[in-house]
Parts: structure tokens; C-alpha cells; sequence
């Protein structure tokens, strides 16, 4: 959208005077990693935190208003037909509407933004295939525990289910894969559902939800006020593990010669990245990093065995299958880690902690679960591990070191030049890597290129590798790549694409 673009006075008279004006792009990101570091201070409902006094307006106003003041500065969207009423009162909004080429990319494009900030990313747009274009998306960020929010326009209520022109059940399509999805066809219900949408996505196990709001309620009449009430019974996401399993998992850690931390994209999530490194360096046990938790913990680090799973490093692979104690945080036991399951970690005990209840003992029992939000978990876990340390000593991990430090040295990771004289792929990225450094943004689409990004790009920070890690969606870098320019505008993003998904 224009910047440029003439602004109503009718349009303008329904903008609160406590709404901010978006910040100069330049002032707003110059300071990103520290913002990132913050994250979890911010509050994922109120945005500015505006008291906005009853003002009558339309939906499309309200659905406006109430993204501005939940601290929404940009949306990626396509327009059409169902949700062209909502385009024009953003057109005066201070919010950056990025124009897209396909629905797909718009939620491919939020979700890189989501990750690079650990925002709300939203994606907007239209009926019918506009709304189902947005599918592979919404699955993707399910899988990969991204927050966002779609909104897409439906077919007015009183023609819903008579498979009016570009009527699709979006709702029902997308209830496998949300947290949860809405449809609005009364405009007052608005507001709370907007902010009930925010807050689903970005609480708890992050995620996507769907906000699919009929054009009448678009273009009905409504009085808004700010904050709204959210009624969401039932939803209480526990964030503090439980005191007696965490004293249970540090007396198992006192215990083990051979533990392994086996961390996940969950610590990624709750931006625990000093937690866990505390915890790490306190137990002295070795690390292996998952694909969507590179960069968690340094690739630098002593303590650093490699990714696990099919495409991971000998050593990390090994000290996952000869452990005696797996400290899973975080993680998900995916069948690319563990292969089959019953020959996994044949002699381990395990610790799993994790914010989804759902997720522990799903696909491996563990002897002792921890249900809460590991940024929490693992400073709880770490001062119980320091008792126990103090009252019973340090367990010796010098012979499983040696063993492990043996395969670093026997088995490191490298390729085979080729033989024609052409520079290996591997070395090519290994390159863009060294040259770009760990301050960079890296996403890789699906397939073979994206493990070499993986494998070969050595990360030192979270929130710097992107990637479509549980769904595998081919098509995902570019998009991702830009919405990730977009919330992090002060460093380089590199797209590294190949295998047909360019």
C-alpha cells in the first residue's frame, strides 16, 4: 500500500488521538537484539496499552483499530472481494500493509516475521481460495509452533452455507490446524475476538489461529471500545513446573555419568538461550541442538555436540543413543531425531519439559515429566541441581567426554569435493556463512539445501535460522525471507533456496 495514499476525513475522525504514530523504521529496529532479549515482557494483549473510550464506527474500522492498539506494525496480505471493506480504513491506519503476490506467501512472509521478532505475525486475506491459499501456511506454522494470525474475509452471514460465490468453510478447514479458529458475523464481537486471537496465538505453546470475519459484519456498525473483556474459558496455560518433578530431575542429573541436554525449537520459543546455557555449563553435560533449535546454544561452545537426527553429526547422534540420561527441554522426540522409536536412547531416562502437556510422553515415556514454559523450568531446575551438587558432589563426566571428543575428532562434519573442478554446494554455503557472519538472518527452503544451511552455517544466536522444519514446505524461503527483512530491518537476511522450491 502507498504511502501516499489520499487518507478520508471520515476515516481519519475515527483514529484515537492515544493511538502512537508508528515509529521512523529506522528508530524502531536500530536496537533490535535488544528488543528480542525483552520479548518476553511484552504484553501480547494491550499493544500501546490505550483506554479508548466508546466510538461508534464499522467493523472494517474496528478489526483496524483493534490490530493498531495491540502494537501491530505490519501485515501481509492480499486483497479481494470478502475483505476489500477492511482495505480501506488501512489505508489510513499507521500500520505497513506489505503487498503480496499469493496468499501462501503472505503467511509464509508472517511467519518470518514472527520468528526474527517473537511478535503476533498477521496475514490477511480474502474468501473462498484467498482464505484456502492460506492453509499451507496456517499448517506450517502449527507444526512449528509460530505465532499468528490470519484474517480472511467470508462471504456475507446471511449466504453462509448456501456456497455462495467464493464461499469456503475456513473455519472448519483450518480447525486441525489452530489453536483455535473464529468466525465473526456480528461486527461488536470485534474487538474481543481480535484480542482473544492475539492472545491464543502467543501464549502457551505458541501458534496459529483464524479470525474469519463475514463482509456484512465488515461493513456493519459498531461501538468500539478498548480494552476488550477475554472470555476464553478453560485456556490457562501452566507456565511454572511442578516443584517436585524438578527436584526429581535434578536428583537424576546428580546421578548420571552420561546425560545428554537434548533441546528443542521450545527453548527458541520462550527465549531461554542465557537460561539454558546457565543450566548447561552448571551440569557440564554435552548439548545437541535440534534443527529448528540451532543457535540456541553456540555452535562454538565446548560443550556443542552437533544437530541430532538423520541429518545430524556423529557425535550428536551417539551421545543421544549411548546417554543414560536424556534432559529433553523443549523438544518433541520427531521421528527425524529418533528414527525408530523403540531402538532410541535404549538405555536412557528421561526428563521432558514442556509448555504443551499434549507433547510429553507422546512419543517416548518419560520418567519425569515437567508440564511449563521452560523459561521458567530450567532457573528452577538449575538452583535444584545446584543443591543437589553441593550436598552430594559433581558427577565425574571425563570418560563420557573423551568418548565424545573422540568422535568430534574422528567424524566432523565435511563433503567430498567434486571431481569436475566445481565448488561443492557445502563449501558455497559454508562460505556465505563465514562471510556474512552470526549476526545475519539465514533461511533455507526444504530439502537437501537446507540441511547443508543447517550442518554447515555455524549459528551463535537464537532467533538467526529459519526454516520450515516440521511440515517441509517447499516454497517457504523467499516469503519467509521477507517478512523477516521486514521485522528485522537493520540486519542481512539471506534466502538460500534450491531441490524445485524457487
Amino acid at each position: 500500500m502507498s504511502k501516499g495514499s489520499p487518507i478520508s476525513p471520515a476515516l481519519m475522525a475515527t483514529k484515537s488521538a492515544g493511538a502512537p504514530k508508528a515509529p521512523e523504521r529506522a528508530d524502531r529496529t536500530a536496537d533490535h537484539a535488544a528488543v528480542v532479549a525483552d520479548l518476553a515482557a511484552v504484553s501480547p494483549v494491550l499493544g500501546p496499552n490505550n483506554v479508548v473510550p466508546p466510538t461508534v464506527m464499522t467493523g472494517s474500522e474496528a478489526i483496524v483499530r483493534s490490530l493498531e492498539e495491540l502494537g501491530v506494525d505490519d501485515i501481509f496480505g492480499l486483497p479481494g472481494g470478502a475483505i476489500l471493506p477492511t482495505y480501506d480504513p488501512l489505508m489510513a491506519s499507521r500500520m505497513n500493509h506489505i503487498l503480496v503476490r499469493h496468499e501462501q506467501g503472505a503467511g509464509h512472509a508472517a511467519q518470518g516475521y514472527a520468528m526474527v521478532t517473537g511478535r503476533v505475525g498477521v496475514c490477511i486475506a480474502t474468501s473462498g481460495p484467498g482464505a484456502t491459499n492460506l492453509v499451507t501456511a496456517i499448517m506450517d506454522a502449527h507444526m512449528d509452533s509460530v505465532p499468528l494470525v490470519a484474517i480472511t474475509g467470508q462471504v456475507s452471514s446471511g449466504v453462509i452455507g448456501t456456497d455462495a460465490f467464493q464461499e469456503a468453510d475456513i473455519v472448519g478447514i483450518t480447525m486441525p490446524i489452530t489453536k483455535h479458529s473464529f468466525l465473526v458475523t456480528d461486527p461488536n464481537d470485534i474487538p474481543h475476538v481480535m484480542a482473544e486471537a492475539f492472545h491464543l496465538a502467543s501464549t502457551g505453546r505458541p501458534g496459529p489461529v483464524l479470525v474469519d470475519i463475514a463482509k456484512d459484519a465488515q461493513q456493519g456498525q459498531m461501538t468500539f471500545s478498548w480494552p476488550p473483556k477475554i472470555d476464553l474459558p478453560g485456556y490457562r496455560p501452566v507456565t511454572r513446573g511442578h516443584n517436585k518433578q524438578v527436584r526429581e530431575a535434578a536428583r537424576l542429573i546428580a546421578a548420571a555419568t552420561k546425560p545428554v541436554l537434548y533441546v528443542g525449537g521450545g527453548v527458541v520459543k520462550a527465549h531461554a538461550a542465557a537460561e539454558l546455557r546457565e543450566l548447561a555449563e552448571l551440569t557440564g553435560a554435552p548439548v545437541v541442538t535440534t534443527l529448528m533449535a540451532r543457535g540456541v546454544f553456540p555452535d562454538s561452545h565446548p560443550q556443542h555436540v552437533g544437530m541430532p537426527g538423520m541429518h545430524g553429526t556423529v557425535s550428536a547422534v551417539t551421545a543421544l543413543q549411548q546417554s543414560d540420561l536424556l534432559i529433553t527441554l523443549g523438544a518433541r522426540f520427531d521421528d527425524r531425531v529418533t528414527g525408530i522409536l523403540k531402538s532410541f536412547a535404549p538405555h536412557a531416562k528421561v526428563i521432558h519439559a514442556d509448555i504443551d502437556p499434549a507433547e510429553i510422553s507422546k512419543n517416548r515415556a518419560a520418567d519425569v515429566p515437567i508440564v511449563g514454559s521452560v523459561k521458567e523450568i530450567i532457573p528452577e531446575l538449575t538452583e535444584a541441581v545446584r543443591s543437589q551438587f553441593e550436598s552430594a558432589g559433581t558427577p565425574d563426566l571425563t570418560t563420557w567426554w573423551a568418548f565424545l571428543n573422540n568422535l568430534k575428532e574422528t567424524y566432523p562434519l565435511g563433503w567430498t569435493e567434486p571431481e569436475d573442478g566445481l565448488s561443492a554446494p557445502q563449501r558455497v554455503i559454508e562460505r556465505i556463512g563465514a562471510l556474512t557472519g552470526p549476526e545475519a538472518i539465514y533461511v533455507a527452503g526444504v530439502g537437501q539445501h537446507q540441511m547443508w544451511a543447517a550442518q554447515f552455517i555455524k549459528y551463535e544466536r537464537p532467533h538467526a535460522w529459519l526454516n520450515s522444519g516440521g511440515a517441509g514446505t517447499m516454497g517457504y524461503a523467499v516469503p519467509a525471507a521477507m517478512g523477516a527483512k521486514v521485522g528485522a530491518p537493520d540486519r542481512v537476511v539471506w534466502a538460500i533456496d534450491g531441490d524445485g522450491c524457487f
